[in-house]
C-alpha cells in the first residue's frame, strides 16, 4: 500500500475557506505531497487506527491550536507525522514549530522540514501542547468563541459574564511550589518551554487593572495583559479558593478541572513536522 497524505480542516475557523483549501493543496502538491483526502472536522476526525488502515504516513491539519490538540492526542503513538498549518486565533503550537509564517509558506517548505518531538503538559483531565490557562479568566475564551461566530447578540451577554467572573469567579493559586501572590490569580498560564513550563500569573487589584486585562483577553491575546513571572518548573499545583472547580482553558478551548490540579511537562509520542533547530 503506497503512503497516503490526509489533510485535515476546520471549517468553522476564520482562517477557513474553499479557497484557502484549494491554494494549500495546491501548495503542498507543489512541495511533492499531493493530498489524498480532505476531512473537516465536524463531522469527525480520524483516529490513530483509521489513519493506520489507511497507510497514512503524514497528516495536515488547517486548524486552531483546539482542533490541532484534538488531532494530536488521537494519534499520539502513531509512527507518522503531523504538519500543523495556522488556521486559528492564536496558533501558538504552529508559531512554535515554523515560527511567524501562513500556511502556503509552511507547505512550500515542507521537504526541508525535520521530525521533532516536543514536551506537552498533562494534568488529570487531558493534555495541552501549547498552553494552560487556570483559573476564572479562562472564561474569556466565551467571549473569543462569539467573535468567531460573529453572535453579536450573544457577546454583550457573555462579554458581562466573562468581566463577571473574571473579578468576582474564584482566584487560583498556585500551591506547590508556593508561589505570586497568597490570594490567588483571575489565570495562572502554564506553557511548553522547551524542557520546563514557563508559569505566569495574572490577575488584577484595581479596576483599571481589570479593564487593561479584559481588552487584552477581548483582543485574543491575554498573553498582553499585566502578569506577573513565576518561573519555570517541570511540575505545578494549583488551588482553586473555595475547592469550586478549577476554570480552565486548554489551547484555547474551555474545561473544567478539579478543585486542585497538578500540571506536569511530560513528554509527547507524536512526531511534528518543523523548522530544524
Amino acid at each position: 500500500m503506497s503512503a497516503s497524505h490526509w489533510l485535515i480542516v476546520n471549517p468553522a475557523s476564520g482562517s477557513y475557506s474553499a479557497e484557502a483549501v484549494a491554494d494549500l493543496r495546491g501548495a503542498l502538491a507543489g512541495a511533492g505531497t499531493a493530498v489524498d483526502r480532505t476531512i473537516a472536522c465536524d463531522r469527525g476526525l480520524p483516529t490513530r487506527a483509521e489513519v493506520e488502515a489507511g497507510g497514512v504516513r503524514l497528516v495536515s491539519v488547517f486548524a486552531g491550536d483546539g482542533t490541532v490538540n484534538s488531532v494530536a492526542t488521537a494519534l499520539e503513538g502513531w509512527s507518522g507525522a503531523l504538519l500543523v498549518l495556522p488556521g486559528g486565533t492564536a496558533n501558538l503550537l504552529a508559531g512554535a514549530l515554523h515560527g511567524d509564517v501562513d500556511a502556503p509558506t509552511i507547505a512550500a517548505r515542507l521537504p526541508e522540514l525535520v521530525r521533532l518531538r516536543r514536551g506537552c503538559i498533562r494534568y488529570t483531565g487531558g493534555t495541552a501542547l501549547a498552553e494552560i490557562l487556570a483559573g476564572p479568566g479562562a472564561t474569556w475564551s466565551d467571549v473569543r468563541e462569539e467573535l468567531r461566530d460573529a453572535g453579536v447578540a450573544g457577546l454583550a451577554g457573555k462579554t458581562v459574564a466573562a468581566l463577571r467572573d473574571s473579578t468576582a469567579g474564584p482566584l487560583v493559586r498556585l500551591a506547590d511550589p508556593a508561589l505570586g501572590r497568597a490570594d490567588g490569580y483571575a489565570g495562572i498560564r502554564l506553557a511548553v518551554a522547551g524542557q520546563a513550563m514557563e508559569v505566569e500569573g495574572y490577575g488584577a487589584q484595581t479596576i483599571g487593572d481589570y479593564l487593561r486585562q479584559g481588552l487584552a483577553l477581548l483582543r485574543r491575546n491575554f498573553r498582553d495583559g499585566p502578569h506577573d513571572e513565576l518561573g519555570f518548573h517541570h511540575a505545578v499545583a494549583c488551588r482553586s479558593a473555595g475547592d469550586d472547580p478549577m476554570a480552565l482553558m486548554v489551547d484555547g478551548e474551555r474545561r473544567e478541572g478539579r478543585a486542585e490540579e497538578r500540571f506536569s511537562l511530560a513528554p509527547f509520542a507524536l512526531d511534528l513536522l518543523g523548522t530544524a533547530p
